[in-house]
C-alpha cells in the first residue's frame, strides 16, 4: 500500500472475507483463542502449572496433572461460563477492536443472531479485557478533565430544578492524560474535581520528573511536578509545547461514540466504557489480529457475572 495511504496504512488489517476464513467454525476459533492466550505453552486456568494434558471431554479439552481440574481456553477468563460458540465470541472482539466508535447492542444483536441482553452483557465483558493497570507515565504528559450526562435543555421541568450548581451539576466527571512519548492514554471516573483529587491522580500516574501540561482550572495549582497551565478562558490552548489537544481529540472520539453509538453511557458502567475507548486506543498502532490478541491476554484471569455486572 502506498505511504500516502490515509489512517494507519502501515498496520495489516484483516477483512470480514478474511475474518471468516479465520473463523469458519467453532472448532478453528478454538484453537486459535488457545494458541492466542497460551503462546508458548497451555498453562492450567486454575492453577497455572504448565503439566496438562489433553482429554477427549467436549467442553473442557485440557485437564490439569497438578489440581487435576479439567478446563478450556474459556475457564477463568471474559468467556467463562458461556454458553456462545468460540467463532461468535472472535467475531465480536474483531468488531469491537476495529469499531473506532464502539459497536452498541442492538447492531451486535442482530450481527450475532443472539438477543440484544447477551450482546450487551457480552461487550461489558470484553471492556473488563482493557481494563489493565499501567506503569507510571513519563515525559511530557497532558492532563485534562470532561463531563459526561444529558444536557438540562433536554431534561423535565422536575429533573432541571433538582439539579444545583453550574453547567456540570449532575453529569459524571471523568479526568484523563496522555503520554506524548508512546501515545497512550488512561482515564476513569473521578468522583470530585478538586484539588486534592485531581493531584493525587496524577502524581499517582506520573513519575516526578514528568512535564505536566493542562488547563488553567484550580485545582491543578501547585501540582508537584514541571507543570505548565494554559488559560482557556482567554483563548489560550497553545505555548510552543504546550497543550492539551491530544487529549482533547481523544475526548471527541470518545463523545462521538456516547452520542452517535451508544446515546448513553450510564454512570455505573460509565468505567467500562471509557476503559474500552482507552484500551482501543492504545492497542491502535498494531495489526488487527494482535490487538485481537491483546484483548484475549487481558481477559485472563478476568470474569464478569452477570449478577456482579447489574448489581446495585
Amino acid at each position: 500500500m502506498a505511504k500516502s495511504a490515509p489512517g494507519k496504512h502501515n498496520r495489516k488489517g484483516i477483512t470480514l472475507v478474511e475474518l471468516f476464513e479465520m473463523f469458519p467454525d467453532d472448532d478453528t476459533a478454538e484453537k486459535w483463542f488457545e494458541r492466542s492466550r497460551w503462546p508458548d505453552a497451555v498453562t492450567c486456568a486454575h492453577c497455572e502449572s504448565e503439566n496438562v494434558g489433553r482429554v477427549s471431554h467436549p467442553a473442557m479439552p485440557f485437564r490439569c496433572r497438578e489440581c487435576r481440574k479439567h478446563f478450556s481456553a474459556k475457564t477463568n477468563s471474559l468467556m467463562h461460563g458461556s454458553n456462545l460458540g468460540y467463532q461468535k465470541w472472535a467475531i465480536a472482539i474483531y468488531t469491537m477492536s476495529t469499531s473506532l466508535k464502539g459497536v452498541s447492542s442492538l447492531k451486535l444483536h442482530r450481527d450475532l443472531g443472539i438477543t440484544q441482553k447477551t450482546a450487551w452483557y457480552m461487550l461489558h465483558r470484553i471492556r473488563e479485557a482493557w481494563d489493565d493497570a499501567q506503569a507510571p507515565f513519563e515525559g511530557e504528559v497532558e492532563v485534562d478533565e470532561t463531563y459526561f450526562g444529558g444536557k438540562r435543555k433536554n431534561m423535565h421541568a422536575w429533573q432541571r430544578k433538582q439539579l444545583k450548581g453550574v453547567g456540570t451539576a449532575g453529569k459524571t466527571a471523568v479526568v484523563g492524560m496522555k503520554e506524548r512519548g508512546s501515545n497512550k492514554v488512561r482515564a476513569e471516573v473521578t468522583p470530585a474535581t478538586d484539588r486534592r483529587t485531581l493531584q493525587e491522580y496524577v502524581t499517582e500516574n506520573t513519575t516526578e520528573d514528568s512535564s505536566i501540561y493542562t488547563d488553567d482550572h484550580a485545582a491543578y495549582h501547585g501540582i508537584p511536578r514541571d507543570h505548565t497551565r494554559l488559560n482557556h478562558n482567554v483563548g489560550q490552548y497553545v505555548d510552543g509545547q504546550a497543550h492539551t489537544n491530544g487529549l482533547e481529540s481523544f475526548w471527541s472520539l470518545l463523545k462521538r461514540g456516547y452520542h452517535g453509538i451508544y446515546h448513553k453511557m450510564s454512570p455505573k458502567h460509565l468505567d467500562r466504557y471509557i476503559a474500552e475507548f482507552a484500551g482501543r486506543h492504545n492497542v491502535r498502532p498494531l495489526d488487527t489480529e494482535d490487538q485481537m490478541v491483546a484483548v484475549v491476554r487481558g481477559a485472563d484471569g478476568k470474569r464478569l457475572r452477570y449478577r456482579d455486572l447489574i448489581a446495585g
